[in-house]
């Protein structure tokens, strides 16, 4: 049997499964689908690439953790708004601190270099695991008497709404595929190198302010976005 087809079965035994399962055994399966054990080991190598299965060792191997989804959604005039993403979202602050913003920071938040910037960074859980690592820069003007514990509970932008009375109104965010460093590695727990998203947001008030540069690492292993796609019938 070719691996191509061994691959083929193994995917049919994983859709069948929860994430996180744990599967049969090397010997089990290669019994199972009629397969020599190098074969099979090499269908589940390449699957764990994938990133359809986890290798634990000393445990098994298991179906991949759900991945969380973020929707992105066209709204009137063609616009999109980002819904909350998946699950319930906690947050945990690793350093909270005051800074000017210097000459490249202060041009990004378009403020003077000796502005004075709230920098925070975060890691954001879910479902009990590390997802992202966020780190937040607002002018502290905006927000002049805030705490870490404001970076922790609930949502920064309804605590901008509520508390301050600034209310983000546009935002421009890139997004492209990064790999995770040493720190980023122990922050998330996952191995060095590991594939990642790169999220940099600036966001704005109603008057054209920015109020908010954030740039984040998500695992590309559990976070996934979804567009939701509208065309007219002029599109080609």
């Amino acid at each position: 049997m070719r691996r191509t087809e061994v691959k083929d079965r193994l995917r049919q035994l994983i859709e069948r499964r929860q994430p996180g399962e744990v599967l049969p055994s090397e010997r089990a399966l290669s019994s199972e689908i009629g397969v020599s054990r190098p074969t099979l080991r090499a269908a589940i190598d390449e699957l764990e690439r994938d990133g359809l299965v986890v290798r634990e060792h000393g445990r098994g191997t298991f179906t991949a953790p759900r991945k969380i989804s973020q929707d992105l959604v066209p709204a009137t005039g063609g616009e999109q708004f980002a819904p909350p993403a998946e699950g319930h979202w906690t947050s945990r602050v690793i350093e909270f601190a005051t800074t000017p913003a210097g000459a490249r920071l202060g041009k990004r938040l378009e403020v003077s270099p000796g502005h004075t910037l709230v920098a925070v960074t975060r890691v954001r859980v879910v479902e009990e695991a590390p997802m992202a690592i966020e780190r937040i820069l607002v002018p502290r003007d905006i927000v002049p008497d805030i705490t870490a514990a404001g970076f922790e509970s609930g949502s920064f932008y309804e605590l901008l709404r509520s508390r301050y009375e600034v209310v983000p109104a546009t935002a421009v965010q890139i997004i492209e595929p990064t790999v995770t460093d040493a720190d980023e590695s122990g922050l998330l727990g996952v191995p060095l190198h590991s594939p990642a998203l790169l999220f940099e947001r600036t966001t704005r008030d109603a008057g054209g302010r920015v109020i908010e540069y954030t740039r984040s690492i998500y695992r590309g292993d559990r976070y996934r976005i979804t567009s939701h796609l509208k065309f007219d019938h002029t599109s080609g």
